[in-house]
Formats: C-alpha cells, structure tokens, sequence
C-alpha cells in the first residue's frame, strides 16, 4: 500500500469539500437568498408559469408540462434530469411559499416537462401565481465522498491495487494481445479491442473529435460479454450513456439502463430497469398481492382503538394479514429485480447512477466508463468500486469537467482520473488516429497543435467540400481578422458576459452570402440537409446571436437547421457548416474564457466541409495558441480581413 496513494486520496476529499461548500454558497446566494425578480434574471427560475399539461408516466408517476409567461426565448439555466421546486407565491415571505419538489423529463425553449414522486399533485399547482427555481441537490456529493472513503481504506484487496495502479504507484499489467481483427474498425481501433481484451488492471483509450471512439467502444463492450457473463458500462452524463445504451440495444445486446426514468431519454424507456420489471411475467402477481395488503390494510382501518375486544383482534388478524402479503410482496420484487439483472448482458448507468442501491453489492470483472476526460475523478471512484479491472475512454484535449470552486480547480480538482493515468501507464493506451469528420485542411491545426500532429483524414472526408464552383464552397477554412476595425468587446450590464455587436453582424453577413452563393452556383446543396452550427464562449454573444438570426437572416426557411450555442453545448457534435465568434476584441489584449485551448479545440473540431472562424488577431495573437492559428490561416491562404465586408 502506497502511502502517496493514500494522501492523493485524502487531498482529493478535501478538493471536494471545497467544491460541495461552493456549490452550496452558489445556490444559497442564487436561489435562496435572492427575489424572484434576480433568479429570473440570472436563469434560474421561471415566474410566472402555466400549467399546460397534465398526465402520468410509463412508470405511473404524474407529470405536468409548465409554460412561462414572461422572458419568453430568453436564455435558462434548466437542463434534462435536473431537480427543481415548483412554488406558490403567495406573499409576503418567501420561506413561507408552499412547495413541491420534481425532475425536469424535457426542456423546450418557453417550457418544461416536470415529473413528480408523488401519489396526487397539490391543487394550487393549476394557480396562476406559480414559479420553478433550480434546485441543489446533494445526492453526487454523498456518493463521491462515500466512494473516496472506500478507496482510501481500501488495504490488501482489488480496490487498494487499482488505486495504485490508477494513481500511478504501479504499472499497468497487459499479456500479449491476441490478434484480433474486424474488418468494419481500422487498424487503431483494432488495436484499442486487442489491448482491452489483454489488460489485466487498465485499458485507456484515447479518442480525438471524429475518430469513432463510441464505435470502438461499442464493439469492445460485444467482444468483452462473449467472455464474461455481464458488464458495467458508465458515463458521466444521461446524453453519453443514453447513446451507448442505444447502440448496444440495436445491435441485440440484452441491456438494463439504471437511474431515475425521468432522467433518462424516453426512447429508451424500454430498457429501463423500471420499464423491465413492469413488463416481468410475475409482475401481475406481485400488482395482485400489493393490492391485497392495500385491501386489508383499509379494512384494518375500519376498527378504532375504543372498540371492543373481538374488534381488535380483527383489527390484529387483518393488520397481521397485510404484513405477510408485503412480506410475500418484497421476496417475489427481489427475485423479478434479481432475475432481471442477472439476465442482463450489460447494466448501463451514469457515475453517480452506478451507487443505486440495486447494484450496491454487484461487482463487474470489467467495467467502461466513458466521457472520462469530463469525469471529476471522486464520480469515477464510484462505479470503481464495483471493478475488477476499468477501461477508461475519453478525450482529455477536449472539455474538462467543470468546477466552480476556484481554489479546488487550481489544487487540482479538474485533474481527471484519465488525464492521471494517460500520462502515466503508457503501455495500457491506444489512440484512436483515423478521423471520419473533418476535411483535413479543418483537421490539421488541433491535430498538430493537441495530437502530435499524429491525426489522419479518412478518405471519405479528407477532400470534402461543400462545392467545387467557387473559391469560397470550395474552401474549407476561413479566418476573418477584425483587427483595426474598432469591433470592440462589451460587457452585459445584467449576466456580466461578453458580447461583440459588430462581429456578430459581420457573421450574419457571412452567412447572408454564403447562402446567396449556394443558391446562385451551387443549388444541388440543398439536395441533401445542410446543418450550420454557429459556436461562442460567451452566453452574451449567443443570445445576441439568435436575436439577429430571427430579424436579418435572409433566408428563414432554412432556420431549423442552424443550431447557436455556447462551446460547451455543442460537445459531442457536428455540423456541415461551424461559424465561430471569438468575441474579445480590446486593447488590453484580454481573451478571458479563450486561454482554454481544450475548449476551443472542441469548436475548432465540429465542422465536416467548412469552418469560419472571426476574431481579432491584435488581441488574441499574444496567446501561443491563437498566434499558430493566424499564422495557419495564412499558409493555407485562408485568412481574410473584415474590411472586405464593409461593417463599420
């Protein structure tokens, strides 16, 4: 046992109080300690809403659909699976407000899809007074400072080898890899099932933007079940392991998806534990049995305590009746629940999903956790515990998982498990090399400047432009220079985010005559759906965006198919077409949220035909980074300056 092991562990616990702490003060002073007015406007509550729909889930639970009626459009902080509290304003104090807590199951632009566990809903949830708030949910915390616990205690067993085996403190054991071969997946990715199969401790597999990475897992996770009877598979968001869950169910693995129904997308209901269980040929039985004890339990109901004697004994007999049939109930539950899992080939979760209490005593030979670059080290502890040996598979070049507390991120906090082990066990990680996304002349600046310049454009894409006819379609790079143009940066008074007015004009230009040419010259474009994702760092700039879309795109039939969004929202995706607006523009030479370069490479990698890049080479070409952008631009004679567009 590795007493550095031990103290990384302990200093990871203290990291994350830290964030607990700030997590907690961030809510106190966001939603408890501020008015309505001040959470609106911050995004994190609606009031007043309407209560538009009303229903029950699959799983018997009520749900409502909530309409605002005020800040229509206006930008939110609610997400999928998110818990919030539904309030009454009647006056007065606020504390003194009735309330209901729910998860959200859908979020559209003006409204939210909330489900609730309960057996009725309250009568004033139809009022007209009604308000949602974000709400803070402590539930991660206890299962990562549980998991840590364990793992810092963890002596002259699995869990303490894997934890120096993860930490560093031992090599990563790996036999000979058998030869292995698929024809569907290139050599790199044969290579990431070869080392999978072979590792006895670890397997890391890297995956850059566009190289298959859930692909490869996919497959490895097929041949890993041919060997052992079931395994775990987890990530760190219901986005990422609600896809994999998917593509595994597609291909005929038998698959059980863990966590709360509400959180998870509704096209996969089938496979969830819940929708499995309701669907278990013994469940008629167990619905008849629990209505019988229901049944006694009212006719035991029925008898008072100031009865006569042969009452109570009824009274005894029925309750006496009932507890029996739930004792019945609870064995014939475990043994539907038990004989569902066991019959699973894969159990499916998110981190934190993997400490449900079903699985507390389930351990795996292998278990995948995916997303692990996003991963906060003490969530991946969790679904450890239940390892016998882990394969981690991510990108750590690309977004890191957030954290607020300042201090916990600058100790280390963002200091993932993969980004520890990568640098570390070498000879237990594969990269993933061949990239089926972007023409090549998009994908040579992040490779170079983050890969080793070790990325290769499939053939498919590696020349795939949006058309030959003109320089322009025919160009997949372009970089437009504001510098000298005066295209100052500003500060929104209210959300304290950047914004750039001038340079959000000069993309909707860009993108005004961009569509002029495709429908002069190159009209067969639109044979096939063209995607175009507009990309910024900053809230501000995004809202500010969507505005001028709706009131100066000249071709508005073609809206639905433009997506605008922050960096972060656009994890995971792709586009045909990706403009990005820097924003920072100034003379002091200040880029803020630009100095995460593994932010940018995430904009800089969602585009497949045509990438349009707009900032201000004076301000952001003191950064390394941004410099070698510039200077890339020129030498693939793809850097324009934003007086050709005449916007002053």
């Amino acid at each position: 046992m590795s007493s550095k092991s031990i103290q990384d562990i302990t200093k990871l616990q203290q990291l994350l109080e830290l964030e607990l702490e700030e997590d907690r003060q961030f809510y106190k002073t966001k939603i408890q300690n501020q008015a309505i007015g001040e959470r609106k406007k911050q995004g994190l509550c609606w009031y007043p809403v309407e209560s538009t729909e009303y229903g029950y889930s699959k799983t018997g639970q009520p749900f409502v659909v909530f309409e605002r009626k005020s800040q229509i459009d206006e930008n939110h902080q609610f997400q999928f699976g998110g818990m919030v509290s539904i309030f009454k304003n009647i006056g007065g104090k606020e504390k003194d407000n009735p309330s209901t807590n729910g998860v959200i199951t859908a979020v559209r632009p003006n409204k939210l899809k909330i489900q609730f566990s309960l057996n009725e809903l309250p009568d004033w949830i139809t009022d007209t007074n009604v308000g949602i708030d974000m709400m803070f949910d402590e539930v991660s915390y206890r299962e990562m400072k549980r998991a840590l616990e364990k793992v810092k205690n963890a002596e002259d067993n699995r869990l303490a080898e894997l934890r120096e085996v993860l930490l560093g403190y031992q090599p990563a054991r790996v036999d000979i890899p058998l030869l292995y071969h698929n024809q569907v997946l290139n050599e790199s990715q044969n290579q990431a099932v070869q080392l999978i199969t072979a590792t006895k401790d670890i397997a890391i597999v890297h995956g850059p933007p566009g190289t298959g990475k859930t692909t490869t897992l996919i497959e490895t996770i097929i041949q890993t079940i041919k060997t052992e009877k079931q395994t775990l598979v987890v990530a760190s968001s219901n986005a990422a392991i609600d896809l994999i869950t998917d593509k595994l169910n597609k291909r005929g693995v038998q698959v059980v998806r863990i966590g709360n129904p509400a959180r998870i997308s509704e096209e996969l209901f089938a496979e969830t534990l819940d929708a499995q269980m309701n669907e278990h040929p013994n469940t008629k039985e167990l619905k008849k049995l629990r209505k019988q004890a229901s049944e006694y339990r009212r006719l035991a109901g029925q008898y008072k305590r100031n009865f006569g004697y042969e009452e109570r004994e009824q009274r005894k007999l029925l309750v006496n009746e009932a507890r029996q049939i739930e004792s019945e109930c609870d064995n014939l539950e475990f043994y539907i629940l038990e004989d569902i899992l066991a019959r699973a080939e894969v159990i499916t979760a998110t981190l934190v999903g993997s400490a449900h209490s079903v699985l507390r005593d389930r351990k795996f030979n292998t278990v995948f956790i995916d997303e692990a670059g996003q991963a906060l080290e003490p969530a991946c502890w969790i679904a450890i515990l239940r390892a016998n040996r882990v394969i981690l598979a991510g990108d750590h070049k690309q977004l890191p998982p957030t954290v607020k507390s300042r201090q916990a991120d600058k100790e280390g906090l963002a200091n993932t498990l993969f980004e520890k082990s990568i640098k570390i066990q070498k000879n237990a990680t594969v990269m993933l090399n061949v990239q089926y996304r972007m023409n090549q002349l998009i994908m040579e600046f992040p490779s170079k400047q983050l890969y080793h310049n070790d990325l290769i454009a499939d053939a498919l894409v590696k020349d795939r432009v949006l058309s030959h006819k003109s320089e322009s379609l025919a160009n997949p790079v372009e970089f437009i220079d504001t510098a000298g143009t005066g295209y100052n940066d500003e500060v929104d008074k209210e959300s304290k985010s950047t914004f750039n007015s001038k340079e959000a004009e000069l993309i909707v230009k860009h993108i005004n005559n961009l569509f002029d040419e495709m429908t002069n010259i190159a009209p067969e474009i639109f044979n096939r759906i063209i995607r175009i994702g507009i990309i910024s760092p900053y809230k501000a700039q995004v809202n500010l965006l969507k505005e001028m879309m709706l009131t100066q795109f000249q071709y508005p039939e073609y809206l639905p198919n433009i997506s605008i969004n922050t960096i972060d929202g656009f994890q995971g995706q792709e586009r045909d077409i990706i403009y990005i607006s820097l924003v920072r523009s100034n003379d002091n030479a200040e880029i803020g949220f630009l100095s995460d370069i593994r932010r940018m490479n995430v904009a800089l990698t969602r585009a497949k035909m045509k990438l349009v890049v707009i900032g201000d080479s004076a301000t952001i070409g003191g950064h390394p980074f941004y410099e070698a952008w510039v200077d890339y631009a020129q030498k693939i004679n793809s850097y324009k300056s934003a007086w050709e567009y005449n916007i002053l």
